[in-house]
């Protein structure tokens, strides 16, 4: 699609690393001649005495690209000098100015919306485009790119929290084309966008269909074998119904080791290295197979907890998730060292006398499992839910003879090796075709390529693009694509 666009004519340097040369027509201009910026001190308590507001915060710019009328917004107060302040404009853009990770710094969103109650809360920068200079939905674009990334990274200081100052974010440079040409460049890109989206939404709904095939085949398997002819009888639990008349009932506590408990150390929000020490985060259960990558790097300050290093064998299963995700379990093959058990997560081994880990690790994934489970949270919010060693131990499975489980984990990786393979590939599909946006955004708002012929020559389509990463939910499966209550940055209190 690329190759199809020619250049501009001619090109100037833009004077700036990231940007490189622009065409020779456009301005650049650091941030703060284009928009008028605020940061927002408006917390998401309720106080005596201030005036009832609804506040756009942190986790709506970070999960939409739009902020729209469709958004539940947060209720909270202010002053009237806040509301005047803060008030969100339709053309405004929103960025994150805080964050655990430095790549989660500067994210933006574009208010599409406005009303006298709705307000930019704290951990934001309300960018409001100056008349003349710079249209609100070619700013998202920009925001967006690459380019004007990386100097928002550079720019964030911090180790284990990062944050933009105001001068960070007044400095940034912007390409600045004229205002037909950013509205050209708009139109075309909500194009693309509305193309790419449909492209991920029809893998994502592959997954989901190969992921629900596996999760039959595999629950089949695990709680009536691989006879389809067997006589069942009543397991005597509700939730586990008739099961396999050779089969026993059995709780968890007595299949495993005794449960252990990690570690919650202050990381650093990057990844470890492989010769670095990593704490584990809860998202390396969340799907069926153990994810190392997902850790956080230790800081060298620290001294490691040897004893809570990950080892060959251990079953690590979520003990503090969202609802959803909560209980998942996953068994850690071969994993490389230096990685701790952090204190969202249960570890213990499969006795292998009576179980085979990874008929186990199946077994307590299954639906009949999760009512169990999700019968025993407790927490504040759907957000985060909790369970107690007591609910792990306790949970009751149905087992055959260890033989027919190890035949059972044969017939089941056989069964699902294509399926498998097919969700590899699309997810991979999923993760170029993001690449791909990532790269036209970048070459289209820094002039790198000429839109402005093909803009013109595009059909009309809704005025409201819907954001490319709605559907992401989709690729969910039984244990979510990249969910991860580590993922999502909290808001923390000012």
């Amino acid at each position: 699609m690329i190759d199809v666009f020619n250049s501009y004519p001619s090109y100037k340097d833009s004077g700036v690393r990231w940007l490189g040369d622009v065409p020779a027509h456009w301005a650049v201009l650091r941030q703060r001649n284009a928009v008028d910026m605020r940061v927002s001190n408006v917390d998401k308590h309720i106080k005596d005495g201030e005036l009832a507001v609804r506040l756009c915060n942190y986790v709506d710019v970070y999960k939409n690209d739009r902020i729209a009328d469709r958004i539940s917004f947060m209720c909270a107060s202010a002053t009237q000098e806040e509301i005047d302040r803060f008030r969100l404009q339709t053309g405004d853009v929103l960025i994150t100015k805080d964050s655990e990770t430095w790549n989660d710094i500067g994210v933006p969103a574009l208010v599409e919306c406005s009303a006298r109650d709705l307000i930019c809360g704290y951990h934001l920068a309300l960018l409001r485009p100056r008349d003349g200079v710079m249209d609100g939905p070619f700013l998202l674009r920009v925001q967006q790119s690459l380019p004007v990334a990386y100097q928002y990274h550079v720019s964030a200081s911090g180790v284990t929290r990062y944050g933009l100052s105001h001068e960070a974010i007044k400095s940034v440079c912007l390409p600045c084309p004229p205002l037909p040409e950013q509205a050209a460049i708009v139109r075309f890109l909500d194009h693309a966008d509305r193309r790419i989206q449909r492209y991920i939404q029809a893998k994502q709904k592959l997954i989901k269909l190969l992921e629900e095939q596996k999760q039959a085949i595999i629950h089949r398997a695990v709680t009536r074998g691989l006879d389809p002819n067997v006589r069942l009888k009543p397991s005597g639990v509700e939730w586990l119904g008739d099961v396999p008349q050779h089969w026993m009932v059995a709780r968890l506590g007595q299949l495993i080791t005794p449960i252990e408990q990690g570690w919650s150390p202050q990381c650093d929000a990057q990844r470890a290295e492989e010769n670095e020490w990593g704490v584990l985060k809860v998202g390396c259960v969340n799907r069926d197979a153990f994810d190392e990558t997902q850790n956080k790097k230790l800081p060298s300050a620290l001294e490691p907890i040897p004893g809570l290093e990950i080892r060959d064998g251990d079953i690590l299963m979520s003990r503090a998730n969202t609802r959803e995700l909560l209980g998942l379990a996953a068994v850690a093959v071969r994993p490389r060292e230096k990685l701790i058990l952090c204190d969202k997560l249960f570890r213990f081994r499969a006795k292998h006398q009576v179980v085979n880990p990874r008929f186990l690790v199946s077994a307590i994934r299954q639906r009949t499992s999760r009512a169990q489970i999700e019968s025993s949270t407790n927490g504040a919010s759907d957000s985060m839910q909790n369970i107690g060693q007591g609910v792990a131990r306790n949970l009751l499975l149905s087992l055959p003879p260890l033989e027919e489980q190890q035949r059972v984990v044969a017939a089941v990786s056989e069964q699902t090796a294509s399926i498998n393979t097919a969700i590899s590939r699309a997810r991979s599909e999923i993760s170029l075709l993001r690449e791909f946006r990532s790269r036209l955004v970048a070459d289209v708002v820094t002039g790198k390529l000429d839109v402005r012929e093909a803009a013109a020559g595009l059909p009309d389509e809704a005025d409201e693009p819907e954001p490319l990463d709605d559907a992401a939910s989709l690729d969910t499966g039984e244990a979510g694509d990249d969910a991860d209550s580590d993922a999502v940055p909290e808001e923390s209190e000012p």
